[in-house]
This record gives C-alpha cells, structure tokens and sequence, in this order.
C-alpha cells in the first residue's frame, strides 16, 4: 500500500465514527407542545377534565414514545459505543499497520532508489551492450569479410604451395647436384687454401727481409744525411774557425773598403762661414738586424770637447767605384761616444757589392787578433787581453808583442782589429784598447744634411765630452 490510499483510509473512518456519534439522546428534549387551556368556569370542568384526562394519555403516550425511543437510543448509544470502542481498536491496529507501512515504505523507497541506480547501472550496460552488440555486429561482418577473403588468399596459397612444393623438388635435385660441386669445390679450396697459407709465409718472409732491407737503407741513407749535414756544419765551422793570414786579412780589407767624404759648416768670427772637409775610409758591419759603416770620431769633422762646436751643415757621401750615397744619420754609440756609425740600407749595401764584416760572435776564440790601419794602410799582427774590469765591452792590446807586416806598426785610434777567422772584433779608442763591437746601441744621434742648427749639436757633443771625461783614465 501506498501512503496515498493509506490517508484514503484513515480519512474514511474518521468520516464514519463522526457520523455514527451524532447521539439523539444528547439532544435537550424538544419542548412539548402542549395547548395550554384557559381554566373554565364550574361549568366547564367536565370538558376541562375530559381535556385533562386527553392531555394525561397523550403524555402517557408521549412518554411511553419517550420511553421507548430513550431505550431505543440507550441501545443505539450501547450499540455506537461498542462500535467506537471496535473503532478505537480497528484505529490502533490501523495507526500499527500505517506505522508498518511507513516503515515498509521506507525500506521499499530504499529499495526503490537501489533499484532505480540499479536501473541506471542496467541501463548503461544495457547501452553498452548495444553499443558492444553493434560493434560486434560490425566487427563480425568484417570478420566474414576478413575471413573471406583470407580463405580466398588460401586457395591462392594452396595453388602457389603445390607450385613450390614443385620448385622445392627441383631445388632439392639442383641442390643435391650443388652439394656433388661443392664438395668438391671445398676440396679444391683447401688445397688453394694450403697453397695461399704457404704463399704468405713466403711473402711475409720476404716483407720481413724487405722491411730489414728498407730498414737499414733508410738508417744508412739517415746516416749518409746526417754525415753530409754534419761534414758540411763541419766544413762550414772547420771554414769559419780557419785563422787566416794577416794578408789575407788586409787584402780582404783594402778590396771592401769605402770612401767617406764628409763636409761640414758653421758661423765664424764676423759671421763668416767656416767649412771643414774630411776623407776617410770605412767598412761595412753588421751585428745581425742592421748594416752600418763604422768610424772613429777622429775620422769625421765632429770633436768631442767642451765647449762643442754648433755646426749649421753636415753631409757626408759614402762612395765605393761608381756607387755613391750620401748618409742619413750619424750617431755616437752608447758603449764609447767616440764610436760613430752611419746606418746604410739594405739596398745601398747590395749596390756596394763589398764585404759586410760581421761583427765576432765569439771574439775570444783566438788570442791573437789583427790590426789595420784604416787610414795609413799598415797592419800588423798582435796579441790581446781582457780586461776584467770592462768585461765583453773592451780588449786591451798587448803593445809588448806587437809584429808589424807592413809599414810602420804603431796602433792607433781609430784602427780596425779583425780576429784570426776575418770578422770584426772592434775598433780601437786609444792606442792601448779596443771596443768590442758586439751589439750596437745608439746614445745620440744627428740628422746629417744642410739644416743641422736647430740641432744644438755643440751642447750634445759637450755632454759626450763630460761622458767620455767620466771613463776610467786608462779608456780617454
């Protein structure tokens, strides 16, 4: 039962208890009507008494029907009381089961929302099903067609099979007949093999011998090289240390020397021009990045005393046969001022075509060295010390052991000193010592040409004189 015809119910008997407690009894008894009549006179009492006697028996029979009808409603009253009380009971028994019924509505709405989501869950499946069923609907038409047509590539199969298997029994015949070849290729090839195998030990014996051969070609033609390198470096050193002879030496010099023809100027008393000429000759060096020709300051017009002269003109032109040039700058090295190089390039000194001396890399290889006179054309031969005082920068002349070869032998400033092998060893500054010309280090330098007052050169050749003035009595 639903909860709707449950209230439908309950309603009903509710309606039916109300109609049947309507008690008549309960009622106030209706007034009676009665005729009241006016009292008559003594002449009337027998009609009143009549009236009397009717009005007794109409209430006798009023309340014999009251009586009746009381017994009536004390019976309907017991009769609707019992039936209240049946009610009352049917009512508990009623509110029971409407309580047993909500109680089983409940569960069954419980039960109802399970089943509804139940119902749900079916439904879906039930879809998915479906959807499953139409995939598997579609996926068995394509199986059909699949299956079909894989039937079909076997009967293709099973006609291209009976032709292998025809194939195969022919490959099988050709095979047999391969493996007849085969054997005795494989026989042929171990004998190729034993041959090959004894090939190459013939061959790497021979590569062996080759190799040892090459080898030794290669050790002797190393050794041949290096003999012919080392026989030259040995020549070459052999030519290089070889003392030559003073002749040689002088020879060598009066073939490579060059003229030096120097001009110089300046003011005089009454602003008159003085010029001082002077001729010289010189050589070329060099001490291994550049080429110069070398001087004493005695060979030029320059004095180095206090006070200096200021020359306004100093030129100089540098000549060997046919080739001239005139030089550039004249500087006083650092070593001893007195010592003055002109720096030549290296296209003038090609054109010269004399000897470049180079200056001595060892200049005490030997103990003996060479004097030439640059200007009064004598040499003579000599032996040197070092001074340890000046070490590397001066060689001091033993003037006790002097042999002359030519001409008057008396050393001078100015003097070249070549060592035995003929490279330059130096110049000397006085007639006891000689610079070492080994590095060549300007200390002051001039411009040479027509425009040389503004170089102040009498301040500059004043200040070499005091530098000179400084050195140790025995260098002046």
């Amino acid at each position: 039962m639903n909860r709707s015809i449950l209230i439908v119910i309950c309603d009903f008997l509710l309606v039916t208890l109300v109609a049947f407690s309507n008690f008549e009894a309960d009622k106030p008894p209706e007034a009676e009507t009665r005729t009241v009549i006016a009292p008559r006179t003594i002449g009337g009492n027998q009609d009143m008494l009549g009236t009397l006697k009717l009005a007794l028996e109409d209430e006798k029979q009023t309340r014999e029907k009251l009586t009746t009808d009381l017994q009536t409603q004390e019976r309907a009253l017991a009769e609707r009381e019992q039936r209240i009380k049946e009610f009352q009971t049917n009512l508990r028994k009623t509110e029971e089961q409407a309580t047993r019924i909500e109680r089983e509505r409940a569960a069954l709405a419980q039960q109802f929302a399970t089943a509804q989501t139940s119902l749900q869950d079916v439904q879906g499946k039930l879809s998915s099903a479906s959807t499953e069923n139409l995939l598997s609907k579609e996926k068995l038409e394509s199986l059909q067609a699949e299956l079909k047509r894989r039937e079909q590539e076997t009967q293709s199969l099973q006609a291209k099979l009976s032709d292998t298997e025809k194939a195969a029994q022919a490959a099988l015949a050709e095979k047999q007949q391969i493996n007849a070849q085969l054997q005795v290729s494989e026989a042929e090839k171990r004998l190729t093999r034993e041959q090959v195998a004894e090939l190459r030990g013939t061959v790497a014996t021979e590569r062996e011998e080759k190799a040892k051969i090459q080898a030794h070609a290669t050790l002797l033609a190393t050794n041949i090289g290096t003999l012919a390198q080392k026989s030259g470096e040995l020549t070459q050193e052999i030519r290089e240390n070889r003392p030559l002879a003073p002749n040689t030496i002088f020879n060598q010099f009066l073939t490579n020397t060059i003229t030096a023809r120097f001009e110089a100027a300046r003011s005089g008393v009454f602003g008159r021009d003085v010029t001082k000429a002077k001729s010289s000759q010189c050589i070329l060096f060099t001490e291994g990045t550049q080429t110069f020709a070398l001087f004493h300051v005695d060979d030029t017009p320059l004095t180095i005393w206090n006070p200096g002269t200021d020359w306004t003109k100093i030129t100089t032109v540098l000549a060997h046969g046919s080739v001239a040039f005139s030089g550039v700058r004249l500087s006083f090295l650092a070593q001893d001022p007195r010592v003055v190089v002109i720096p030549i390039g290296e296209a003038a000194a090609k054109q010269y075509g004399v000897k470049i001396y180079k200056a001595a890399a060892d200049p005490f290889k030997f103990q003996d060295a060479v004097i030439v006179g640059a200007n009064d054309s004598y040499y003579g031969e000599c032996k040197f010390q070092i001074d340890a005082t000046t070490p590397g920068q001066y060689v001091k002349v033993d003037r006790n052991l002097l042999k002359g070869l030519f001409g008057k032998f008396n050393p001078s400033r100015g003097d070249l000193v070549f060592t035995k092998t003929g490279d330059l060893l130096g110049i000397m500054v006085n007639g006891e010592y000689c610079a070492v010309l080994n590095k060549v280090t300007p200390t002051r330098t001039i411009n040479l040409g027509n425009e040389v007052a503004s170089q102040q050169t009498g301040q500059m050749l004043a200040q070499l004189f005091d530098r000179v003035y400084q050195m140790p009595e025995k260098l002046r």
